[in-house]
C-alpha cells in the first residue's frame, strides 16, 4: 500500500465545456476529503482548480496552493487556502508541488495540465520518484490521448512497465483506490539496451 496523506491535482485554470468537468471535481474533492488526503494544486481560484480546491475547503479539507508570482493575478490565486505558496517561477512551483504530494492526478485541463502530467510521468520513468500517478477520464475527455499513449507502447518508444506507471479510471474512487495501491515497476533502466 501507498502511503497517500497529499495528493496533487493537476488540472484547468478553464471550466471547460461541459458541466461533467466540474462535477468530477467535486467528487474528486469529496473522495479526497473521505480519505483524509490533503489537496496540493496550482493555487488558482478559477476553473477546474479553483471548483476542487473550492470543494475541499467547503468540506473541511486541507488545500495548499502553489502559484508562480507572475501568475498570481493572471490565474487569480485563491485567498481562502490552507496555505498558498508563492514562488518565483514555474521551475520552483513545479518542484515545490512535487514535494509536498505523495501522488499525482490530472483532471481534464489544457497544454499546462498536460504538461505537468507528463514531466511528472518522465520523472518516475527515471526513477526521480516512486510516487503514483493518475489520469481521471472524465467524460471521454482524454480517450484520443489514452489511444495516442497506446499508440507509442505498440511503436516501441514507451516500454510497457513505464506506460502500467500512468494509472488512469473513470471515477475517483476507483483512481484513489488504484493509488493506495500503486507498487512502482522494477525498472532496471529505462534506456533499452538493444538501442544503445
Amino acid at each position: 500500500m501507498t502511503n497517500i496523506n497529499s495528493l496533487c491535482i493537476y488540472c484547468g485554470s478553464s471550466s471547460g465545456r461541459l458541466e461533467s468537468y466540474s462535477l468530477a471535481a467535486y467528487a474528486m474533492a469529496a473522495a479526497l476529503v473521505s480519505r483524509n488526503i490533503r489537496l496540493v494544486y496550482g493555487g488558482a481560484a478559477i476553473g477546474i482548480m479553483g471548483k476542487v480546491a473550492g470543494r475541499v475547503l467547503e468540506l473541511g479539507g486541507e488545500v495548499i496552493g502553489v502559484i508562480p508570482e507572475a501568475l498570481a493575478h493572471k490565474e487569480v490565486a485563491h485567498q481562502n487556502l490552507t496555505k498558498l505558496h508563492v514562488t518565483q517561477s514555474m521551475h520552483e512551483r513545479k518542484m515545490l508541488m512535487a514535494d509536498l504530494s505523495d501522488g499525482f492526478i490530472a483532471l481534464p485541463g489544457g497544454i499546462g495540465t498536460l504538461e505537468e502530467l507528463f514531466e511528472i510521468w518522465t520523472w518516475a520513468q527515471l526513477g526521480f520518484h516512486n510516487k503514483p500517478c493518475g489520469l481521471l477520464n472524465v467524460a471521454g475527455y482524454f480517450d484520443a490521448l489514452i489511444e495516442f499513449l497506446d499508440h507509442v507502447l505498440a511503436e516501441q518508444f514507451v516500454q510497457k512497465h513505464h506506460r502500467a506507471i500512468l494509472n488512469v479510471e473513470t471515477d475517483p474512487e476507483r483512481l484513489l483506490a488504484r493509488l493506495a495501491h500503486y507498487r512502482p515497476p522494477k525498472m532496471p533502466h529505462w534506456v533499452n539496451k538493444a538501442d544503445i
